[in-house]
């Protein structure tokens, strides 16, 4: 006779159905089901509790779940500590006037971690989510960062090669392909306090055929404008990178 399912064992699965949203957008059962490793009917039991709870929500053109209302006014606190009120109205007004998502990031040990995201009133699409923590070496918010960082913090980074960083802090915006979609191009500024460390990073993707180099070129300037407002109210609320 086998013995009952545990709770514990429900909550390590729901927790790690929860887990596959981490850097993804809208996921379909059976992609959850391959992530976890979970039987197609286990997922989708576990989905719809989650669905019922508000963690999770149905999108009911496409058949794919995203991240729920519940789950995300979980983290509003963490948000609050950030002062999200002073910079989230600067982060939509930038969204609405280059039509893609903005978000904003912060280092947390060698990743950048996505704080919040603005999306614009019209032409919103998913591939303008970044991933909720992206490597600090090859993202485009990561690179920000790290370019603007203390020579130290330049030359511990392992993967971004010290001409790479350069050419960023030249040009005053990094640019790179996202690692979970080569279609996708993500451009970044550094949020820089009024003594010019890295506070954090403000970025902007979308698919390469709409973010193209002109694009690039009329949306770095109002990017840096908003970055530079952020980093004015930064106070100790974003840590500075060394």
């Amino acid at each position: 006779m086998t013995s009952p399912r545990s709770g514990s064992q429900a909550v390590e699965r729901a927790i790690a159905v929860l887990a596959c949203f981490e850097g993804a957008t809208d996921l379909t059962v059976s992609a959850l089901a391959a992530r976890t490793g979970l039987a197609v009917s286990t997922a989708y039991r576990i989905v719809q509790a989650l669905v019922r709870g508000g963690l999770l929500e149905r999108d009911e053109r496409t058949d794919c779940y995203r991240v729920g209302p519940s789950l995300i006014s979980l983290a509003v606190p963490s948000l609050g500590r950030l002062d999200a009120e002073s910079f989230a109205p600067h982060l939509y007004s930038l969204a609405a006037h280059v039509k893609l998502t903005a978000s904003l990031g912060v280092a947390k040990d060698d990743v950048a971690v996505t704080v919040f995201s603005a999306r614009p009133p019209e032409r919103f699409c998913t591939h303008q989510l970044p991933g909720a923590r992206q490597p600090l070496q090859s993202s485009a918010m990561g690179m920000a960062i790290l370019a603007f960082g203390t020579p130290s913090a330049r030359r511990s980074s392992s993967v971004a090669a010290s001409s790479d960083l350069e050419r960023v802090r030249r040009l005053g915006y990094a640019a790179a392909f996202s690692s979970e979609n080569r279609d996708v191009l993500a451009v970044a500024v550094p949020v820089l306090d009024a003594e010019g460390r890295p506070r954090g990073a403000l970025g902007v993707q979308a698919l390469r055929r709409r973010l193209t180099d002109d694009l690039v070129r009329e949306i770095v300037p109002p990017m840096r404008g908003v970055a530079a407002r952020i980093g004015a109210g930064a106070g100790s609320a974003f840590p500075a990178f060394r």
